[in-house]
């Protein structure tokens, strides 16, 4: 009987040992404000409206027609950079479904239009927090790391549904 004790006492701290640090997105979402802000300083980037969700936006070309939206997908020239300056996605065009874009592209975009005539696209820089971009686990290629706050520098040049 002592042993049966014995041994479960061995694997309850056992176990207890193993358990990993809960992730928590609150600290995780401070933490990503923190880092923009300093990286909007000291890049001296002015003139961002920064979204209830937390991301930092600012059309630069803004373009008449239709918006986006989650059902369409979008033709774009894009770039993405890690605050470190490193670019892990450079497309020049590429298509995009909406609907498995990253959280950031699925609230921005449809702020911006493009109806291909008078202005072919529409030019918005994002900064996108970790949560919004490929959150604690990273993209599934490997190029973005857990927890990264993510640049876009986007131009829509149409879409369609």
């Amino acid at each position: 009987m002592k042993r049966i004790f014995l041994l479960s006492g061995l694997l309850i701290i056992l176990f207890s040992a193993c358990k990993k640090q809960t992730f928590n997105d609150t600290r995780q979402a401070t933490i990503d404000e923190l880092k923009i802000q300093a990286y909007i300083k000291a890049n001296h980037i002015d003139s961002l409206t920064k979204d209830p969700s937390g991301l930092y936006y600012r059309i630069t070309t803004p373009a008449p027609g239709p918006k986006v939206t989650i059902a369409d997908t979008i033709q774009a020239q894009y770039t993405g950079k890690l605050l470190n300056g490193t670019v892990f996605q450079a497309q020049t065009v590429g298509l995009v479904f909406m609907s498995t874009a990253i959280k950031g592209w699925q609230i921005a975009l449809p702020f911006i239009g493009a109806d291909g005539v008078t202005r072919p696209y529409s030019r918005l820089r994002l900064i996108v927090p970790s949560a919004l971009g490929y959150g604690s686990a990273g993209s599934a290629d490997g190029t973005v790391p857990a927890n990264q706050v993510l640049d876009f520098t986007i131009d829509l040049i149409g879409f369609y549904n």
